[in-house]
C-alpha cells in the first residue's frame, strides 16, 4: 500500500506538515502576545500624624481629623511592546520634579510612558514646596508609595477587554464659579474587564475642583473623589480611579445651598462644605459613570499607542518664578526663565487622551477636544506637572474675576503655546481605532 511518508516525496511532505503544525501551535501565542493586558495597584498616602492641608499658594492650614484616606492609584495598560501607566494622586498637585523621582523607581516602564496626575483635592498636604513648612519626608513617602502602586499594577496585569463611553453627566455636580454655565458637562469613562467580565478598573475623566471641604475646616480628605471611587468599587468591583480635566478658572463642585442666597446681585450662594455633600456629589458621579459605560459595546482587541513631547513655557510670573527658585524641591528651570513639561498623547481603542500640565480653563478644553481625533476625547489635567492656571492671551487679566488665575499663571502665552504644541503633536500621532 502506498504511504505518503515513503519514497522520495516523504521528506518534503513531512516538512510541510511540520510547518503547518508549528504554525497552528504558535498562532495563539502570537495573538496572545498582542492582546490588551491591564493591571491595577494602590497605596494609602495619608500622613500619620496628620499634616497641614493646602488649598493653593501659601502656608497650609492645620488638620485635626480626616475623612477618608488619600491614595495613590495606578493602572497599567500593556499591548505588545507598548506599556504605559496612568496614576492618580489625591493631592493638590504633583510637579514634574517629583514625577521624575517616581519614574526612576519604575525601570520596567519607559519614563515617558508614566503619566502622573493629581485629583486636585484642596484638603491634602502641600507637594509643591510652597514654603519652608513643606514636609519633605511626606513628599518622599508619596514618591515611594506611588512607585509601589505602579509596580504592583505591572505585576498584576492580565488579559482585558475595553469599554469606553462619553456623555453628559446629569445631576448637581459642577458649575463655573466665575460664569455658572461655562463648563464641560461631558464625562468620559474607560472600563477594563477581565475574561469573566468582571471590572478590573473604572476610570472617570471629568473637570471639577474637589474642594467641597477645602482647607479651612481642619479636615484632611480626598474630598468628593473618595466617595466616587468607593462607590464605583462597591457597585462593580475592581478599582476606581479619577483623572481631572480642564477645570481651571473656576470649575468647582456644585455644593451651593440654593436656599441660602449670599449675594443676589452677583448670584452667589452659601456653600455646603460637609462630608455628606462629598458623598452626594461623589456618588452621583459614580452612578452617572456607570450609567454611561454600562450601555456601550466591548472593544475586544483595542489599539494602544503612547507618545510624548517636551514643551517649553516661559515664566513671566514673578510669583511663580520666585516659588520655583525658593522651593526645596529644586525645580528644574533654565536661566532664560523657562520651564519644560511633558505632554502625552495616548490612543486606547476609540479613545484619545491628551495630558495637560496644569489647570486649563474650560474654553481651552473645549477647543482641544474638538480638534483631537478620537471618537472619545479625554483631557487629563494636572498631569505630569502642576504649572498653575493655563489661559489664553485674550483671557489673561481680562476682567477682575480673572485677576487671581492670571497672577497664578506662568504668563500670557501659556495657553497659546499649550494649544499649538499639543495639537501639532496630536496631528503627528497615529489615529486612534477600535481594533488592530
Amino acid at each position: 500500500m502506498f504511504s505518503p511518508f515513503c519514497g522520495k516525496t516523504a521528506f518534503p511532505m513531512l516538512h510541510r506538515l511540520t510547518l503547518l503544525v508549528l504554525a497552528l501551535v504558535l498562532l495563539p501565542l502570537s495573538v496572545s502576545a498582542q492582546e490588551l493586558k491591564v493591571g491595577v495597584g494602590r497605596r494609602v498616602i495619608t500622613p500619620n500624624p496628620l499634616l497641614p492641608v493646602s488649598g493653593g499658594i501659601g502656608p497650609g492650614a492645620p488638620s485635626r481629623e480626616k475623612q477618608g484616606d488619600l491614595t495613590a492609584r495606578a493602572v497599567v495598560f500593556q499591548k505588545g511592546d507598548t506599556t504605559l501607566a496612568v496614576v492618580s494622586l489625591d493631592l493638590l498637585g504633583f510637579p514634574s520634579v517629583l514625577c521624575d523621582r517616581v519614574r526612576a523607581k519604575v525601570p520596567r516602564i519607559p519614563g515617558k510612558n508614566i503619566m502622573i496626575g493629581s485629583t486636585h483635592t484642596h484638603s491634602a498636604p502641600d507637594c509643591y514646596g510652597f514654603s519652608g513648612a513643606s514636609n519633605l519626608d511626606f513628599i518622599e513617602s508619596v514618591c515611594a508609595k506611588t512607585s509601589e502602586a505602579i509596580n504592583e499594577a505591572l505585576d498584576g496585569i492580565k488579559p482585558a477587554r475595553l469599554k469606553v463611553a462619553t456623555g453628559e453627566a446629569k445631576g448637581k455636580i459642577a458649575y463655573n464659579y466665575y460664569a455658572p454655565e461655562l463648563y464641560d458637562r461631558r464625562m468620559s469613562v474607560i472600563q477594563a474587564l477581565d475574561t469573566s467580565d468582571k471590572a478590573i478598573v473604572t476610570l472617570v475623566n471629568y473637570a471639577v475642583h474637589p474642594e467641597v471641604i477645602g482647607n479651612s475646616r481642619g479636615i484632611l480628605s480626598p474630598d468628593l473623589v473618595g466617595p466616587l471611587t468607593d462607590r464605583l468599587e462597591e457597585q462593580v468591583g475592581g478599582m476606581g480611579i479619577f483623572m481631572n480635566g480642564a477645570q481651571g478658572g473656576m470649575i468647582t463642585a456644585d455644593n451651593r445651598d440654593l436656599n441660602r442666597l449670599k449675594d443676589p446681585l452677583r448670584g452667589v450662594w452659601e456653600d455646603n462644605g460637609t462630608w455628606a455633600e462629598c458623598l452626594r456629589i461623589g456618588h452621583t458621579m459614580a452612578d452617572e459613570a456607570l450609567r454611561l459605560v454600562g450601555k456601550v459595546q466591548v472593544q475586544e482587541n483595542p489599539k494602544l499607542f503612547c507618545g510624548s513631547v517636551d514643551v517649553k513655557f516661559p515664566v513671566e510670573s514673578d510669583l511663580l518664578w520666585s516659588i520655583m527658585l525658593a522651593s526645596p524641591l529644586k525645580y528644574p528651570h533654565s536661566t532664560d526663565r523657562t520651564v519644560t513639561s511633558q505632554i502625552n498623547v495616548v490612543n486606547l481603542g476609540t479613545a484619545q487622551i491628551l495630558t495637560i500640565p496644569g489647570e486649563a480653563l474650560p474654553n481651552i478644553g473645549f477647543y482641544l477636544k474638538r480638534k483631537m481625533h478620537g471618537e472619545h476625547n479625554l483631557l487629563f489635567g494636572l498631569t505630569n506637572d502642576g504649572l498653575g492656571y493655563i489661559l489664553t492671551k485674550v483671557d489673561y487679566y481680562s476682567f477682575p474675576r480673572y485677576e487671581y488665575v492670571s497672577r497664578t499663571s506662568l504668563g500670557e502665552m501659556t495657553g497659546e503655546i499649550l494649544i499649538e504644541k499639543s495639537l501639532e503633536f496630536v496631528d503627528k500621532c497615529p489615529k486612534p481605532g477600535a481594533v488592530d
